[in-house]
């Protein structure tokens, strides 16, 4: 079971921890720190990233760099949850385009916790940049 929990510290500003034992300032304000949905967005990003590179490592792909960037519409209404999410994976080295690709589409389609979840609300799209080195 993974457990986390937020402490108020002042205004809108929580200090949060989970189970792994990291924390993490979370700020409704945007003054001390990410608000919880920024944190949705970079927990989307980290886990797809964790997924393309997991998958293009054991395809012994020689990327470079991976960054995973996300750009989302909300509701206009309360709950202002996430409607469109477009996800920009931005890969470096001579990668073929074909694995990366794939990775992309494994990661959305099979692995991806956050992703899953995020799709009941929001329509996911991709898009991937190829960079030299």
């Amino acid at each position: 079971m993974t457990e986390a929990r937020a402490t108020w510290i002042d205004r809108q500003q929580f200090n949060g921890i989970a189970s792994s034992g990291h924390t993490v300032v979370v700020d409704g304000d945007k003054a001390a720190g990410n608000s919880p949905m920024e944190l949705v967005l970079i927990g989307l990003c980290g886990c797809t990233g964790y997924d393309v590179v997991s998958i293009l490592q054991k395809k012994r792909e020689p990327f470079t760099s991976l960054e995973v960037r996300a750009e989302a519409e909300r509701a206009a209404e309360p709950p202002s949850v996430y409607t469109a999410i477009k996800l920009i994976y931005r890969v470096g080295g001579k990668v073929s385009h074909k694995a990366v690709e794939d990775a992309v589409r494994l990661s959305k389609e099979k692995y991806c916790s956050v992703s899953a979840m995020l799709e009941k609300t929001a329509k996911i799209t991709a898009q991937v940049e190829y960079v030299d080195g």
